[in-house]
């Protein structure tokens, strides 16, 4: 069944497909390669292959039809649902069932957004599809958001986590949302304040929601410690902008 989530920025996970491969930077320190090996190793149905085989849970498909209650669901917390062994046919599945529960919100992220756009490029996008792209640096993460643009969606967001580099000044037109986060877990990689701090303020000045979801390992003073301990103040306050849902 679909699973209450331990994520900030949404309720419900939602996975009809599970497995993935690494594409880049953003990918070294995965939680869903951790999570899947222990899945595993407990011999949970879909992780029997490990991470890197994807999966298609057909007996999933059919999760949120029954649930009334209006729920946002990160779609594939677990996989990438634009990942080139995903067919497109399957995805068409996903979508049919995304259709049927309009009282819903999905949250779809991908780091493949070239086959995101050409998927939608002769599909329309379910108004109650946020789709957004990862962006972790400017190499790999700063082109993805050209993609997510050429998509006619009525929600965009960016995940820009973990954030590993400065980004710059960064194109927000037609984006509605923006999360920012610092890595997590033993080798977390640092993320310096400034670098938040920079995305902050041209969301404020494009008036695009912020999302401030946690340092991580990392604090804003640069030293290391338990993700608790560092919490998710960003000079003293929280910042949980969310778009209005309005279906």
């Amino acid at each position: 069944m679909a699973t209450k989530s331990k994520i900030e920025w949404t309720e419900q996970t939602w996975n009809p497909v599970t497995g993935c491969t690494k594409v880049s930077p953003g990918c070294k320190h995965c939680y869903a390669e951790t999570m899947a090996k222990r899945l595993q190793a407990m011999g949970t149905v879909g992780y029997e292959g490990g991470f890197s085989k994807i999966s298609l849970m057909e007996d999933r498909l059919q999760q949120p039809l029954s649930r009334k209650k209006p729920t946002m669901y990160f779609v594939n917390s677990m996989s990438d649902l634009f990942h080139e062994k995903v067919p497109f046919s399957f995805i068409d599945r996903v979508m049919k069932t995304i259709n049927q529960t309009p009282q819903h919100v999905y949250q779809i992220l991908t780091k493949r957004a070239g086959r995101m756009r050409e998927y939608f490029e002769s599909r329309r996008v379910p108004d109650n599809a946020w789709l957004g792209v990862s962006v972790e640096d400017r190499k790999y993460g700063r082109p993805r958001i050209a993609e997510l643009q050429a998509i006619k969606a009525k929600t965009r967001f960016l995940s820009i986590e973990p954030l590993l580099e400065e980004l710059g000044q960064i194109r927000l037109k037609g984006i509605h949302w923006v999360i920012v986060g610092g890595e997590s877990g033993k080798k977390a990689r640092p993320m310096e304040k400034k670098w938040v701090l920079q995305l902050r303020d041209q969301c404020d000045s494009k008036n695009v929601d912020f999302f401030f979801k946690q340092w991580g390992a990392w604090g804003q003073d640069g030293i290391k410690r338990s993700k608790a301990a560092n919490g998710r103040l960003l000079e003293g306050v929280t910042w949980d902008m969310i778009p209005a849902i309005n279906l």
